[in-house]
């Protein structure tokens, strides 16, 4: 059916790359059907060490003097699913579907983020009538979870002036900086005790969110179960002799936490005030996020004592630094009105057990398009965390791209949007991040834009591409190329 759907080219090449498994850091298979592709298509191609991988195509005729263009998407997507649907993402294709105007699939994400740039970018590389400079088009991995596969690309791999970024996400815009952002783990370990007798067991779910992406989504007013959760064992804390055995709350760094669930433990004689509590919580809620979130659920059922919980200080401590801990936008930018500044993701908590012994891993994010403010926030939630934790680490993170509003490249692409569609194109920075800031780090004369077809929900199993969206961001590429 997706070999129907027009632009017939890119989605023909979409639907090839849903069937191959590309979970972040397990790309070998997508890097490897690129090399093949380019063989196939006599394409000169080279792939280094981290398996991002690199094709060129000569200018054609009457564009040979032009300096070259590089097109640039990424290999890996987020793998997220609904906790009733069986997916491997290791080993299953995408099952997409078309909806109206929208292409889906069923209960994962699609990874339209960044599978529909990948498919624009090779069929730019093989169409028999667009006209264009040299192109070359870099493919990159581990997008997702830290951008290690542009940390890695080699100085002086890229010949091209003009760099276009095929990773946004919104129709009839064009992006010229976006955040830069740095992750914060941390872990409490803990040991388990026995659970008390004479105690009332349940588990408690909290669903039915929309999640989305950290960075594109947080400004949205979307719930996060992870903050939803901690509050409500918060305030149980406070009534009664609370004990947790269990506790697993979102999944992936980059993704706002749309499903967790605890195994709490309370004394015999608190049963009913367990219930109570949680009817007059989820009231609660739902008062305040009900208008964005109409599908939020928070249930509970009777489950069989566990053996183990959480011994009751750890617990305590780690209420308390989840709490503690911020989430959500922290300020909004003075130099761009609408555009978030910084913000901060609680993503995930999880119950882990290795050599060492028991832990509780903690994953956040933090964004910013001020380097020192992202440093501000990272240290907020260290400070949080470590109220718990007993080991708190950052990653290597990754810097902004800073906005130039006097871009070459940018005139071309709002005036090929103008002849096009008769109206302007919105001129944007993004508080997601992109790899056009380590591109820039590496290529400082890189004169850089961003562009995609219309997405909503990604980074979440409601991620949807609009499919006429799709049609206008191809013809807008091909346009400024042959403007070029």
């Amino acid at each position: 059916m997706l070999n129907t759907l027009q632009p017939q080219e890119v989605f023909a090449l979409f639907n090839q790359i849903l069937q191959i498994p590309r979970p972040s850091k397990h790309e070998e298979q997508i890097s490897q059907w690129l090399v093949d592709f380019a063989a196939q298509h006599n394409i000169a191609c080279e792939r280094d060490q981290a398996m991002n991988v690199i094709m060129r195509v000569p200018a054609t005729p009457g564009y040979e003097e032009h300096p070259g263009v590089i097109l640039q998407a990424h290999m890996d997507m987020v793998c997220e699913k609904n906790s009733d649907v069986q997916h491997d993402f290791l080993n299953d294709p995408i099952q997409a579907y078309v909806d109206g105007d929208y292409l889906k699939a069923k209960g994962t994400t699609l990874g339209g983020d960044d599978g529909i740039g990948v498919a624009m970018a090779l069929a730019a590389l093989i169409s028999p009538t667009l006209k264009h400079p040299a192109l070359e088009c870099l493919f990159t991995v581990d997008e997702e979870t830290g951008l290690t596969g542009a940390m890695r690309l080699q100085d002086g791999c890229l010949n091209g002036k003009k760099l276009i970024n095929l990773d946004s996400e919104d129709d009839a815009q064009v992006f010229i900086g976006c955040a830069g952002g740095i992750d914060t783990l941390a872990k409490m370990h803990y040991q388990p005790v026995e659970c008390p007798k004479g105690t009332f067991a349940a588990k408690i779910k909290v669903a039915g969110l929309q999640g989305g992406h950290s960075g594109d989504d947080i400004n949205k007013r979307r719930g996060n179960s992870n903050k939803i959760m901690v509050r409500f064992l918060f305030e149980l804390l406070q009534k009664t002799d609370l004990n947790i055995a269990y506790i697993n709350g979102g999944n992936l760094r980059n993704a706002i936490a749309r499903e967790t669930e605890v195994v709490v433990c309370v004394p015999m004689a608190d049963k009913e005030l367990l219930r109570v509590e949680l009817n007059h919580y989820i009231a609660t809620i739902e008062e305040e996020i009900i208008a964005d979130e109409p599908n939020f659920f928070m249930e509970m059922q009777s489950v069989d004592t566990p053996e183990t919980i959480i011994s009751n200080l750890s617990m305590q401590k780690l209420i308390r630094a989840l709490y503690a801990c911020p989430h959500g936008v922290v300020e909004m930018s003075v130099d761009m009105p609408g555009l978030v500044e910084t913000s901060t993701n609680l993503a995930s908590i999880k119950m882990k057990e290795n050599e060492e012994g028991h832990y509780v891993e903690i994953n956040t994010s933090q964004r910013s398009s001020v380097e020192s403010k992202k440093h501000d926030i990272k240290n907020q939630v260290e400070c949080a965390l470590a109220l718990a934790c007993d080991e708190v680490t950052h990653g290597d993170g990754y810097p902004g791209w800073k906005p130039n509003v006097h871009s070459p490249l940018l005139e071309v692409a709002k005036t090929a949007f103008e002849q096009l569609f008769e109206q302007q194109p919105q001129v944007l920075a993004i508080h997601a991040g992109l790899e056009c800031g380590l591109f820039l780090k590496k290529y400082p004369y890189l004169d850089m834009i961003s562009i995609g077809p219309q997405m909503y929900g990604v980074h979440s199993p409601q991620e949807r591409l609009s499919i006429s969206s799709t049609l206008r961001c191809w013809q807008w590429l091909c346009k400024i190329l042959e403007s070029l």
